[in-house]
């Protein structure tokens, strides 16, 4: 009888903690959201954090503000996402970097497959390699045999070593059988302040940072890195069709919130970035920036991220890359 009693309570209590939460994420939200940007203002991230915000707060009633943690290749964006409360009020913007980094860093305990819960991928973009404009070469077919000329001698910038712009140009280096040096910055922003001004002579480029300043004929873009041109530069060419068959590398910038945060907040936060991600304003925006509008259910996106998981492991692997 006593451990009936015993199981009467637990049940009693069990009972009111989820009715507590079902009314909490009734009432959900009740003030401003933060989203963090792993990354710095202007960068790939922000971009498309700034266009999500928007109407993803005008659906839930309050304001979405985005929050620039720039540092350590995201990684500091990362752990201040993870270590928040998990109540809807922090969401995280991120990219393939947190998932390379889980991979780079072995000792960090940092990881979207582990530490986040996946609510939609919100876009997937490409990169493109853009030179500095004192470069003699306007195809992939030029460059490579500039650097095959003069082997060592031409530099490219990425956003940090081991990041997506790194083992963009590893796997290039790889795959054209040339030798390109690598230069890493702390953020993407500073590496193509350096490609423009000439320090650096190229850059595997996340499309969304780098379409502002083709467009401005600051960089000269010789071609885009996916399996098929870019809807937004269809006018570049593929690395791949460049020749150099085979090479695909994809951007993508998916939305998530810290593990533990409620079903029912996650399951609200999901429908209204579906519904934003579905506004004509929201898909031509994001495509103005290179990006193919996704929207996807947090099982599909979970099943995405094993995917990209063992996709970069190799990339990591075959280019040596290590964390700094």
């Amino acid at each position: 009888m006593k451990s009936a009693s015993v199981f009467a309570r637990r049940l009693v209590a069990l009972s009111l903690l989820s009715a507590a939460g079902l009314a909490a994420a009734q009432s959900y939200p009740t003030k401003p959201i933060r989203m963090i940007a792993p990354s710095s203002p202007g960068s790939g991230v922000d971009i498309v954090a700034r266009i999500l915000a928007q109407p993803l707060g005008a659906d839930m009633g309050q304001q979405v503000v985005v929050d620039n943690r720039a540092g350590a290749g995201g990684n500091i964006g990362a752990d201040i996402a993870a270590k928040s409360v998990p109540n809807g009020y922090t969401l995280i913007m991120c990219t393939p970097s947190q998932v390379i980094n889980a991979i780079l860093y072995k000792n960090l305990s940092r990881d979207l497959l582990g530490e986040f819960a996946p609510i939609s991928l919100v876009g997937s973009g490409q990169f493109v390699l853009i030179v500095n404009l004192s470069v003699p070469a306007k195809t992939v077919a030029q460059f490579i045999q500039l650097a095959k000329a003069k082997p060592g001698t031409l530099h490219y910038a990425s956003a940090g070593n081991g990041n997506v712009t790194h083992l963009a140009g590893e796997l290039f280096k790889a795959a054209a059988g040339v030798d390109l040096v690598h230069v890493p910055y702390k953020g993407s922003g500073p590496a193509m302040t350096e490609v423009i001004g000439g320090q650096v002579q190229a850059m595997f480029a996340n499309i969304v940072a780098a379409m502002p300043q083709i467009r401005s004929g600051k960089v000269h873009a010789l071609a885009s890195s996916g399996a098929k041109r870019s809807a937004a530069a269809p006018e570049l060419p593929t690395i791949a069709e460049s020749g150099v068959p085979g090479y695909e590398v994809t951007a993508w910038f998916g939305l998530f919130a810290p593990k533990g945060t409620p079903r029912e907040i996650t399951a609200k936060l999901h429908a209204a970035t579906l519904k934003a991600l579905k506004s004509a304003e929201t898909r031509e925006r994001l495509g103005r920036e290179g990006l193919e509008t996704v929207g996807n259910s947090p099982a599909e996106f979970s099943a995405y991220l094993q995917t990209e998981a063992r996709k970069w492991a190799k990339a990591v692997e075959i280019s040596g890359a290590r964390a700094n």
